[in-house]
């Protein structure tokens, strides 16, 4: 079921405009997909990791746990098949505005240091996706302070 919800979301994406609204469905899918790639940008997605995913994913999206697990299952396998991050970050960029934006900066730091140790492969995929996503250099430090000094 999820796996076909998955391929049709990328079938419409194909075919988004910047003006047509996205399902919540597919903006979670995109999120999650952003977040495992962090999870598994060192080649350890570890149970703090994975724990904490859940955690900003139950907070942001309000599903209950089976469909979060889910959608980390789907967005992994998404993740590993996707041929760039462009796939997640242009339905950010279309459908979400700055202060999203850091929030999501902001989720993708919690991930990598959820294990209490951040690899520079985690930092160097975060830089990516903040680039992409247009957050200012200044912003992606202050989002990595804030969550690194609670």
């Amino acid at each position: 079921m999820m796996i076909k919800f998955i391929d049709q979301f990328f079938e419409r994406f194909n075919k988004i405009k910047n003006d047509e609204v996205l399902s919540s469905n597919d903006l979670h899918l995109a999120t999650a997909a952003l977040l495992v790639e962090v999870a598994v940008s060192d080649q350890n997605f570890d149970e703090s990791e994975r724990e904490q995913l859940k955690k900003l994913l139950a907070s942001e999206c309000h599903l209950n746990e089976a469909d979060i697990k889910q959608l980390i299952s789907d967005a992994e396998q998404k993740s590993k098949t996707a041929s760039s991050l462009f796939e997640f970050t242009h339905i950010i960029n279309t459908h979400c505005d700055y202060t999203q934006k850091l929030s999501l900066v902001n989720s993708l730091w919690k991930v990598a240091y959820a294990d209490n140790e951040l690899d520079s492969y985690e930092e160097h995929i975060i830089r990516r996706i903040a680039d992409l996503i247009h957050v200012s250099h200044r912003d992606f430090i202050q989002e990595k302070i804030s969550v690194r000094d609670k």
